[in-house]
């Protein structure tokens, strides 16, 4: 194999080419209440080639690598056709390299009959619980090998296995109607899979006392957020600002985003990094070939870095930092996110919500937009503080702001840092790809609460 892709980047007119070849084994099971709507396995083999001539990019996707240099030639040629300038990609030292990611329980060696009396289980907990109107069960699992080879004399091998689960439920009483969900994931790792008994069943269970539950008083309140709806946040509403295409391609946003800027207390340290081990967002290396890094994007209030690919990188004068990420050999690689996070600075919760009159506690999340830096996101669940005390359970709560205001008022950060798992990003119709999100505690000021 590797000498034919090698052979295949050889004699052609371009300033870069480079070859993605991936092969997937993958499983499946998705329920629509008690009925299996989708169930069964897949296997796949394809790959790309992608040439730079002039700046301009040809692109070139298969399922055979049946005449692999002639398809090179098709993405030279296209690059030829729209390249009018120079090409800038920021210098990579060429790998020579392998990297496989070990797991302690292989979903790929589960038996689908397995995973499916495991998802039986679950669904069976969820319709135990009272006033429950549908459900939805969702489960994959995935092992992909990429090969990546560049004219530049790289050539990288990386195996990484995904899983991921999600399960909802919808509760009705009359005309009223509450939900709940949960939803995790792993890098490779089947064993979290087996034992969430208890997750369901009270994600189930929440889901109907919220019918009982009454609406926060909408308003400006002291809003403390839990690690899951904080790393939503910070993916969403300041993460996507990071990634420097959109940056370099708007702007509005370069002027918002000028490297320098205060944007926080010397508490606040924001970072991405696909370095870091054992999440869903981590890897070795990019889809450019690019070694993953850890990148400060604040660093003690301060906006220190942002994402980049090898272009955004050599068109803005800065160091790539291995965020070019492709959902599939059918996309190119774009800016993407991995590890996203606010990092600890120390404070208990009990301590951030000791002074805390009358406040909301906001946690989870049922999605959300944004707009440039405006936000709108839903959390999951939400109770009252009172007297700096946890008080009564209240209907899910919706956040609004501007990310830059609501980065200032973060005034207390948590020292205990958890990530989340589940889901996925989704950016230039590549969705859902593999990333995690998360944060400790945070305390906001001044935060906008949707509600009665």
């Amino acid at each position: 194999m590797r000498e034919k892709i090698e052979s295949a980047l050889k004699g052609h007119d371009a300033d870069y080419i480079e070859i993605r070849i991936e092969e997937t084994e993958s499983a499946r099971i998705q329920y629509r209440d008690r009925t299996i709507e989708d169930i069964g396995r897949t296997t796949g083999l394809g790959g790309n080639a992608r040439a730079l001539v002039k700046g301009g990019w040809g692109f070139v996707s298969f399922n055979s690598l049946d005449g692999l240099k002639e398809k090179v030639a098709l993405a030279v040629k296209q690059a030829r056709l729209v390249g009018q300038e120079t090409s800038q990609l920021a210098p990579v030292e060429p790998v020579v390299d392998f990297d496989e990611v070990k797991v302690k329980k292989d979903p790929t060696t589960v038996p689908l009959a397995q995973k499916k009396d495991i998802l039986d289980q679950y669904n069976d907990i969820i319709w135990s619980a009272p006033k429950v109107q549908t459900s939805s069960v969702g489960y994959s699992d995935s092992r992909k090998k990429k090969i990546f080879a560049s004219s530049e004399g790289s050539y990288i091998e990386q195996i990484r296995p995904d899983v991921t689960i999600r399960l909802a439920v919808v509760a009705r009483d009359g005309t009223d109607v509450q939900q709940a969900h949960l939803s995790l994931g792993s890098l490779g790792e089947f064993g979290f899979v087996e034992t969430l008994h208890d997750q369901v069943r009270e994600m189930a269970q929440r889901a109907s006392e919220l019918l009982a539950a009454p609406q926060v008083k909408g308003g400006e309140y002291t809003v403390v957020c839990d690690p899951i709806l904080a790393g939503v946040f910070v993916h969403e509403a300041f993460g996507h600002l990071s990634e420097s295409d959109f940056v370099y391609e708007n702007d509005q946003m370069k002027q918002l985003m000028v490297l320098g800027r205060k944007f926080g207390e010397k508490h606040l340290n924001i970072i991405d990094g696909a370095s870091v081990p054992d999440l869903r967002g981590s890897y070795k290396y990019d889809d450019e070939g690019t070694p993953a890094s850890i990148t400060y994007l604040i660093r003690e209030g301060i906006l220190e870095g942002r994402l980049h690919s090898r272009e955004t990188a050599g068109k803005m004068g800065e160091q790539p930092t291995g965020n070019a990420r492709a959902i599939s050999y059918q996309y190119q690689p774009i800016v993407r996110m991995t590890n996203t996070y606010i990092e600890p600075n120390g404070t208990s919760f009990e301590d951030m919500i000791a002074d805390i009159k009358e406040g909301v506690y906001a946690r989870n999340w049922y999605g959300g937009m944004t707009s440039m830096e405006m936000f709108t996101f839903s959390a999951g669940e939400a109770y009252m503080i009172r007297d700096g005390k946890i008080a009564e359970l209240m209907r899910p709560v919706v956040l609004s702001g501007n990310v830059f205001t609501t980065l200032e008022n973060i005034d207390a950060i948590g020292d205990d840092l958890d990530m989340n798992e589940g889901g996925g990003c989704g950016k230039g119709g590549q969705s859902p790809l593999p990333v995690s999100n998360g944060s400790p505690h945070i305390r906001i000021r001044k935060c906008l609460v949707g509600g009665s």
